[in-house]
């Protein structure tokens, strides 16, 4: 039997070459290599590792937080308004409210379905506001609806970016697709609320009239109502309906109206956020940097469907620092009185049908505090009027002789007159122009000399002119003259205009209030030689041309009580924190006395000035102007202003004066200044003396207050 061939048994004979001799030799070759980078990039994960854990460590965990967690802000209650003595002129009002924070990637109907469930908790009421756009939107919001409007799309249209097919969506939306009724109004109110906050944004969805059972309705239920819950919201009120100076205070936007348009990019880099509610006018406006508050920090963490899971208060946010006014809310009652009575009375009497309204303003001459501001608006034809205190320094008329220390300071500057210099006071007679007189001397039937001092004391509109007319080199004689063309009379309206300025008169007065206005003051170059306007100049010397605002007659009044120095006036005396309460707590700012300018003039001409003030309440001429002042409880000076108008209705001119006077008080130790300007009253001899009965009541007023405790 043959033996059977076994080739796992068979043994190569000697030099025989092994068939399997390459695989021992390099597998073992293979499998060192492939060790030898498994090694390596196992050092290499160690290593980046390490790394991670410990070189870079602070840095992943912020970026792994970055995406979990963010911050949003919250705002907090504005700081209070306070009168003088301490009593709010405004309040912050709180009120429970519902809140909604919005997560990331939000979709229109992941809010139709807060709305829904909302809808069921709370009544809301629906917005006036509702745009087409809101209820487009709204419905839209509904997936059925935007796969129904995406049916309608063209193919070009349903290939555009997505911003731009949403716009496409929307223009498919029929008219009667949103002819809601009232429940369906009143959803799409609160969808539009949840719809207009922005992404980890919080903002109310009702903040007026919560009532306890809507916030534990909602309260229970926060669960199945992402980033929905309840919290506390504040109104910005005045404390009572007819406080002073309401229009003074101003406004505060509402959250709805957020950053105004015109201010929203300044406000942004500040980094204030769209929705914040911020000052709009006046006080409010002004001082926004130091009555808005600091926000609340929350930190919120969100999920990986970018829906809100916790949140957490980081910092607290702190109120708004207060106000405190240098007005005291009774004297300001009780000017505001005075002024709307005597106001009211020629109204009634028929003096004051033409008359666009009646300001007055009351400042410390020393410091520039502002007593008072009270002006009323009337409408003409109507016996109605309504509060205007923002016109004194918004509003600007004709002053009238009140300006004419302005008058002797530019005549004294320019070396036109020296000193307590007497002129003739006669009417002045001008080719191609009617003569101009004072009043007392219309005919030339009171000619008379009369010394800087008693023109003051007279208000004598022949000095004054004769001042102008001496700057432009011509002294009077009496005959009739030709000025020099417009153009030539540069330098006299200069001369004029510096010197009232110097006062305050033409010139910002620096009040802490926006939007203040500086009167008219017509360029030369825009006057002619035609016939009277040559004779603009003289005009300006007695106070017929150019216009001032009331509360720049109180600054030029105050200038001259106080010796010449212009004081910046301002309404807020100094800066506040609050107090455990959020009441008035410590005082963090004074706001000093602030010297603007000095008058270029001598002390021997301001007290022909002060003397001549004094002597028209005081004097015992027949033509002293304010005799009715000498009773008054205050040692008073003052001047008046007539400035003689023309008003035309249904073709018929009607003659009206502006009843102006400017005063300051006590003579010796002034302590309050004061201009009260009644524009286009009924020239009459029945009307009286309201600039001067105003005056003494106001005057008198503040006494009563404020010296007889002395």
């Amino acid at each position: 039997m043959a033996k059977k061939n076994n080739d796992f048994n068979h043994s190569p004979k000697s030099g025989e070459k092994h068939n399997n001799s390459y695989g021992r030799s390099h597998v073992p070759f293979r499998l060192g290599v492939l060790f030898i980078v498994i090694f390596v990039l196992f050092v290499a994960l160690i290593v980046q590792l390490g790394n991670l854990q410990i070189v870079n460590s602070d840095n992943m965990e912020s970026r792994i937080r970055a995406s979990s967690q963010r911050i949003i802000e919250e705002s907090t209650p504005r700081g209070m308004i306070y009168d003088s003595q301490g009593e709010p002129l405004v309040e912050n009002r709180s009120e429970a409210a519902i809140t909604f924070t919005r997560g990331l990637d939000m979709e229109g109907a992941d809010l139709l379905d807060i709305a829904e469930r909302l809808d069921d908790l709370i009544d809301v009421e629906v917005d006036d506001d509702l745009t087409e756009r809101d209820l487009k939107d709204f419905w839209l919001a509904d997936e059925d609806h935007l796969d129904a409007a995406r049916d309608r799309l063209s193919q070009e249209e349903s290939n555009l970016s997505d911003s731009e097919e949403y716009s496409a969506l929307v223009d498919e939306v029929q008219d009667d697709e949103i002819d809601f009724n009232n429940d369906q109004m009143r959803l799409a109110t609160i969808f539009k609320r949840l719809n207009g906050t922005q992404e980890l944004s919080t903002d109310f969805i009702k903040n007026s009239d919560v009532s306890d059972e809507e916030l534990a309705r909602v309260s229970e239920r926060t669960t199945e109502l992402p980033g929905v819950s309840t919290s506390m919201d504040w109104t910005r009120n005045m404390v009572t309906d007819d406080s002073p100076l309401q229009s003074v205070i101003g406004r505060v936007s509402t959250q709805e109206q957020g950053l105004p348009a015109e201010q929203a990019e300044e406000y942004l880099d500040q980094g204030y956020s769209r929705n914040d509610r911020v000052g709009t006018s006046y006080l409010e406006q002004q001082y926004e940097s130091v009555l808005q508050g600091t926000k609340t920090e929350n930190e919120v963490s969100v999920d990986r469907n970018g829906q809100i899971v916790n949140q957490t208060t980081l910092s607290e946010g702190e109120k708004g620092d207060n106000l405190k006014l240098s007005i005291d809310s009774e004297f300001q009652q009780k000017v505001d009185q005075i002024v709307r009575e005597n106001y009211q009375d020629l109204i009634n009497d028929g003096m004051a049908n033409y008359s666009p309204g009646i300001y007055a303003v009351a400042m410390n001459p020393k410091t520039g505090d502002i007593l008072s501001l009270s002006g009323y608006y009337h409408e003409t034809g109507s016996s109605e009027i309504e509060e205007d205190a923002i016109g004194t320094y918004i509003k600007s008329f004709t002053p009238g002789s009140v300006v004419k220390a302005g008058t002797l300071t530019a005549g004294w500057g320019s070396g036109a007159i020296q000193g307590n210099e007497v002129l003739y006071d006669q009417p002045i007679r001008l080719a191609g122009s009617n003569n101009k007189a004072s009043i007392f001397n219309r005919n030339g039937n009171n000619n008379q000399n009369v010394s800087a001092q008693r023109a003051l004391e007279y208000s004598s509109n022949s000095y004054m002119i004769q001042v102008a007319l001496k700057m432009l080199g011509i002294n009077y004689n009496g005959d009739t003259i030709s000025i020099p063309g417009v153009q030539n009379q540069q330098g006299v309206y200069d001369q004029l205009r510096d010197a009232m300025a110097q006062y305050g008169m033409g010139v910002e007065t620096g009040i802490d209030l926006p939007g203040e206005v500086t009167g008219i003051r017509t360029p030369v170059e825009d006057l002619s030689d035609a016939r009277g306007q040559a004779g603009k100049v003289l005009d300006l010397a007695f106070g017929q041309f150019d216009t001032y605002t009331p509360l720049q007659l109180a600054q030029y009044v105050s200038t001259v009580a106080n010796d010449g120095q212009r004081v910046r006036p301002h309404l807020v005396e100094g800066i506040y924190g609050n107090d455990e309460g959020g009441g008035l707590g410590e005082e963090k700012e004074t706001i000093e006395t602030e010297v603007l300018n000095e008058v270029d003039i001598s002390e021997e001409n301001m007290d022909i000035i002060h003397r001549g003030f004094h002597d028209v309440a005081h004097g015992d001429d027949a033509w002293t102007t304010a005799r009715g002042l000498d009773d008054a409880e205050m040692d008073l000076a003052a001047k008046t202003g007539t400035a003689e108008m023309v008003v035309v209705e249904d073709g018929d001119e009607i003659n009206v004066d502006n009843l102006n006077m400017v005063s300051y008080g006590p003579y010796d130790d002034p302590e309050i200044a004061f201009a009260v300007v009644i524009p286009q009253v009924r020239r009459s001899d029945s009307r009286g003396t309201p600039n001067q009965d105003i005056t003494r009541e106001v005057m008198d007023a503040y006494y009563d207050l404020y010296q007889d405790d002395e």
